[in-house]
């Protein structure tokens, strides 16, 4: 157990010194994630991001994503999925906007282990991408995340827990690396099925890179 907490504590702390060796600014995310029970081991996701480039108000990407997922197992689910984006990017140096839609089919892998306390969740994201005005794209996507209660053993009701994850996305492009993903949180269990999160997340491309205050909400029903 010390080297796995070694290891989440340096997940969170990670970010920081890419602070200082990059041009960044310092944006918010509000998302929401949704997870239907179907019956008979199916089940709907849903999620709404809304992504600015400040506090609020200054759209950078509205994000509407859902799908149709199994559990093979408890641990184990497979889904495919829809995505609609409508990006808003500012265009140097007139500072101008220019709005992009892109639509995406997925496919991902999720998988689910308990080491200790520790929660540990291995997704596996497949896209196919159309983006207005650009030739088809496809991207992998590795998602690894932690979660650790605070209190007690498991992540029940009026849990607080600390939370970590990165992700890195490949393209089939001339340059794979497309971008990573590295985030840290504090969370709230406030009841089954309902948790809130409040995070720091360090987004780095090739060239830069954006910070950004994430606040989730995820419901299960």
């Amino acid at each position: 157990m010390p080297k796995l907490l070694i290891a989440f504590v340096a997940c969170l702390l990670l970010s920081v010194p890419r602070l200082a060796a990059q041009d960044s600014e310092l944006g918010n995310w509000i998302i929401y994630f949704g997870n239907k029970d179907l019956g008979d081991r199916w089940n709907l996701h849903h999620e709404v991001q809304y992504r600015n480039y400040n506090a609020i108000g200054d759209l950078e990407q509205l994000l509407l994503r859902t799908g149709v997922g199994y559990d093979v197992t408890d641990n184990l689910n497979v889904l495919l999925g829809y995505g609609y984006i409508n990006s808003q990017n500012y265009v140097d140096p007139a500072l101008d906007k220019v709005e992009v839609n892109e639509h995406r089919i997925y496919q991902q892998i999720i998988t689910r282990q308990q080491l200790g306390p520790v929660s540990v969740q291995h997704r596996y994201r497949f896209e196919e991408r159309f983006v207005e005005n650009q030739d088809f794209g496809f991207r992998f996507r590795y998602f690894l995340a932690f979660n650790l209660p605070l209190s007690g053993q498991e992540m029940g009701p009026k849990t607080w827990y600390l939370s970590a994850y990165n992700e890195i996305f490949v393209t089939t492009e001339n340059r794979p690396f497309d971008r990573n993903r590295l985030y840290g949180g504090l969370g709230y269990v406030a009841r089954p099925g309902l948790r809130f999160e409040v995070g720091y997340m360090n987004q780095f491309f090739a060239t830069g890179g954006r910070d950004q205050i994430n606040l989730i909400t995820s419901a299960s029903f």
